[in-house]
């Protein structure tokens, strides 16, 4: 985990950097928002190692911006692993807390570990909840890589949680976007759109197009996705990247020749690691 650290004075960022062997490095982000009543966005990914340890890790990070019992609400924003790591972990430690989800988050959740239906609130994109200092609306993002997915825009603080949308995978960890340089920021972006939504390239552009000037309609202060370091006022910038995506040379996985070329490499360099000790 990445220390946590503050994007705004009511929101802090949680964040872990995931490796991708052979591409680069994928942020998973988590979000407090302090408002009247305190929102947790997502819940840490179960992926920095063995499972047990996670969790501990993820709590250890959010105890250091918020005590979970304050929390009011826990916004998923689908059911992914890296989306809903901690959730039940949570719910033990914020026994006042209420999870905003969708009906098909719920259903997924209820294949492995069901969530108590009693604390389930559930809201549509484009409904709105009121969480007393500001008002927080569901989004359906222009990609995904889920069917339950729900971002959500904060009348407050005008940012736009975009979930898996205009994620990037990246070289290097950053602080922010805009710290990226602007081709790389845009080759990971579209490395990461061919990944996490392939049916992009089967899209119709005229009603991606739409899609995406759903977002530009909001006028969003910031794009805090759960696969992007923090972008203010870079709105144009990301959805001219997203806008790209579905004539992208679509992302082709290794096959069998290369994993096993890979995994001769990986011993190789083992044997010649032991071979120097």
């Amino acid at each position: 985990m990445e220390r946590p650290c503050s994007i705004t004075p009511d929101i802090d960022i949680l964040t872990v950097y995931f490796p991708l062997a052979g591409f680069g490095q994928l942020p998973i982000n988590a979000f407090v928002i302090k408002g009247e009543q305190p929102v947790l966005v997502d819940t840490g990914a179960p992926l920095d190692g063995d499972a047990g340890d996670a969790v501990p890790r993820f709590m250890s990070a959010l105890q250091q911006v918020i005590d979970p019992a304050e929390l009011k609400w826990i916004w998923l924003t689908h059911a992914d692993p890296d989306h809903v790591g901690s959730v039940h972990r949570i719910l033990e430690e914020a026994p006042n807390a209420r999870i905003v989800t969708t009906f098909l988050t719920v259903g997924r959740m209820s294949l492995y570990r069901p969530l108590p239906l009693e604390r389930v609130y559930l809201l549509n994109p484009g409904q709105s909840l009121d969480i007393g200092d500001r008002t927080l609306t569901s989004v359906r993002p222009p990609s995904f890589d889920a069917a339950d997915t729900a971002g959500l825009f904060d009348s407050k603080s005008r940012a736009f949680f975009s979930s898996d949308c205009f994620g990037a995978i990246l070289e290097r960890p950053a602080r922010g976007a805009d710290d990226i340089p602007s081709s790389d920021l845009e080759a990971g972006q579209l490395l990461w759109a061919t990944i996490d939504a392939p049916w992009l390239h089967k899209v119709n552009e005229s009603a991606f197009a739409a899609s995406l000037n759903q977002v530009r309609k909001m006028e969003p202060e910031m794009i805090l996705g759960s696969h992007l370091p923090p972008a203010r006022r870079m709105t144009e910038q990301l959805l001219r990247s997203l806008a790209a995506a579905p004539t992208a040379t679509p992302f082709v996985g290794p096959d069998q020749a290369a994993l096993q070329l890979m995994m001769a490499q990986l011993t190789g360099d083992h044997a010649g690691e032991r071979a120097t000790a």
